[in-house]
């Protein structure tokens, strides 16, 4: 079964349809729609990265959008539990990420995904998993 971390900004990407990333974005998502085995994965983190500018904006329809997709059938929302945390402070001192970048790539090897897609090319220093940095002007995105 395949299991694919959606970073942070892949989710904004993917909801928000911000061309051109959104194209970049569903067309890597896409490459899993056909396998029904396949789970999308992202850490409870998400929900306030995602949902915090329009919660400020009081913009209820892109809110109800977010909602709908962190209730997919196939998403994997995954809490920031005790192992994520001495993870994400491992990965933290041994590559310098950022707090918010360390849980979520914690939380994709601790998720056992086999795939993180991100925009952030910084993230693909961690050797732990394999990491795929999504940038707009790809026709498919790159391996790291």
């Amino acid at each position: 079964m395949s299991r694919v971390y959606l970073d942070a900004c892949i989710l904004i990407y993917l909801v928000e349809v911000d061309a051109p990333f959104h194209t970049v974005a569903t067309r890597a998502v896409a490459r899993f729609r056909g396998d029904r085995e396949a789970r999308l994965v992202t850490s409870r983190l998400s929900r306030i990265e995602c949902r915090t500018r329009p919660l400020r904006e009081g913009q209820t329809s892109l809110l109800a959008k977010y909602e709908a997709f962190f209730a997919r059938r196939r998403l994997i929302v995954a809490e920031v539990t005790p192992a994520v945390i001495e993870r994400a402070t491992d990965l933290r001192a041994r590559y310098g990420f950022k707090t918010p970048d360390a849980l979520h790539l914690a939380t994709a090897i601790e998720e056992r995904a086999d795939l993180f897609l991100t925009g952030d090319g910084a993230l693909a220093r961690c050797a732990e998993i394999q990491v795929e940095v999504l940038a707009p002007d790809d026709k498919d995105s790159t391996d790291a």
